[in-house]
């Protein structure tokens, strides 16, 4: 029971920062600038056609921006590609600089970027291997947070500060999955259940410690008061 109290508290404390904080805040929503971009057609001097003539395998083929500038990103042999509607250049993977540019456009702050990572490999446990290449931008700025750039797309893929690794890691002590924090855990349900005995035990000696109790305690009274009584009639 010492063991689940302890839980009951960390259950309470971490549910108390996992609600008392916004979601959208913990996201990362308000890091991000929503770009209104608009295309102009102007600018597009390669054509789709000649996407199609340059890379005839291309799937999923989209014309976007990439820092105001309309690119096309498509998939060709399984990777992924970006290239510039303006002259056709190729500009996946993209550069540090491209990076840095993408992660100061997007960015809602007003910090200084701090630090620029490429990661290829062994991502942080933040960050989904499915998005690999990609480069951390980190800002100088409050909660420390950090942008992840797309190396082939230049998209901000996610983003990351303090408060939310704060609730990644409230979250696996919430749920008590202390390697991938899957909430479906056997510890989790073994702990639930002795919580539940716990809390019906505690019934239990309440009813004893305290209504039974009155109830005993009522009763030795009168049966006193009756002896009294005798005493009194037999003298």
């Amino acid at each position: 029971m010492l063991f689940i109290g302890i839980q009951f508290v960390i259950w309470s404390v971490s549910g108390a920062y996992m609600v008392i904080f916004d979601i959208d805040y913990i996201h990362g929503d308000s890091l991000v600038q929503q770009h209104q971009d608009v295309i102009n057609d102007k600018q597009i001097n390669f054509s789709l056609k000649q996407v199609l003539n340059r890379y005839p395998q291309a799937e999923k083929l989209s014309l976007g921006s990439f820092v105001k500038q309309p690119v096309y990103r498509f998939s060709h042999d399984g990777r992924q590609y970006m290239v510039s509607g303006v002259n056709g250049d190729l500009l996946s993977p993209i550069s540090e600089a491209q990076a840095k540019a993408a992660a100061r456009y997007y960015y809602s702050g007003s910090g200084n970027i701090s630090e620029v990572e490429l990661i290829s490999d062994n991502p942080p446990s933040e960050l989904s291997k499915r998005h690999l290449p990609v480069y951390r931008v980190n800002f100088d700025d409050f909660a420390s947070p950090s942008l992840y750039i797309s190396q082939l797309s230049g998209k901000v893929v996610t983003k990351r500060h303090e408060f939310w690794r704060g609730f990644d890691v409230m979250f696996i002590l919430h749920v008590m999955d202390y390697q991938d924090g899957d909430p479906d855990n056997k510890l989790l349900l073994v702990s639930s259940l002795l919580g539940l005995l716990a809390a019906l035990t505690g019934l239990v000696l309440v009813y004893f410690k305290v209504f039974r109790k009155k109830a005993v305690d009522g009763g030795s009274q009168k049966l006193m008061a009756a002896q009294v009584r005798l005493n009194k009639e037999s003298v």
